[in-house]
């Protein structure tokens, strides 16, 4: 079921969102898209269109509310594109890497590109690891959501982002413990207090700053 312009703006109100006329089509035609898609590959468990506007487009559009994302966005493991083409909706100026190793998925996330007329968007199959050996300190901003482990990531994810660029996680109450409590390379960057996610209980962003930056990586 398709959802409308009207319907799209409703479903994303509790996140208090300017989208204008043409992020409201691309929205509506990216959406179209994942669901076509997601018949063949896997790329979101959720089936529901109006879930999906929420839990996909709203909880990644959400950080440009509080981020003042510029130049460069490094997105790790885009999957189906959340937060990485997401934000790039929301912020057209944005030049934006999507890191996906799946051919798929990658496949996927170029059709997206082009079905809603982005520009300034790569799809590279390179995990963080390699692409931070070749292009170091090339990011002002990584986002990661669902990645999964992080046990080599953050350390990969430093050698990527320029003196004082933003880290921005999506993670759960308990994952943001578990990670900050285990993971050495936590200490790696400077960390502001986590945004709750409205609708949610236990869903957040962790904004953090690499070390030899200053000021908050939200504003």
């Amino acid at each position: 079921m398709d959802l409308d312009h009207a319907s799209i703006l409703g479903k994303l109100a509790p996140f208090r969102l300017n989208l204008n006329a043409g992020q409201l089509a691309q929205v509506s035609a990216y959406l179209r898209l994942l669901l076509r898609w997601s018949r063949a590959i896997s790329l979101t468990s959720i089936r529901e269109p109006a879930e999906i506007v929420t839990r996909h487009f709203g909880e990644s559009m959400y950080l440009a509310k509080f981020a003042a994302l510029r130049g460069s966005l490094l997105d790790v493991g885009s999957g189906a594109g959340f937060p990485g083409l997401a934000l790039k909706i929301a912020l057209p100026e944005l030049s934006v890497v999507l890191l996906e190793p799946v051919s798929k998925r990658r496949a996927f996330l170029k059709e997206v590109v082009r079905g809603c007329g982005l520009t300034g968007v790569e799809v590279r199959p390179e995990r963080v690891e390699e692409f931070g050996a070749q292009r170091a300190a090339s990011a002002d901003a990584v986002t990661m959501r669902a990645v999964g482990s992080f046990d080599t990531v953050l350390k990969a994810v430093s050698r990527c982002l320029v003196p004082g660029g933003g880290l921005y996680l999506w993670l759960t109450d308990t994952e943001a413990k578990h990670l900050s409590a285990e993971n050495r390379d936590f200490a790696r960057f400077e960390w502001s207090e986590p945004i709750p996610l409205p609708l949610s209980r236990h869903r957040e962003i962790w904004c953090g700053r690499s070390r030899g930056g200053s000021g908050d990586p939200r504003v």
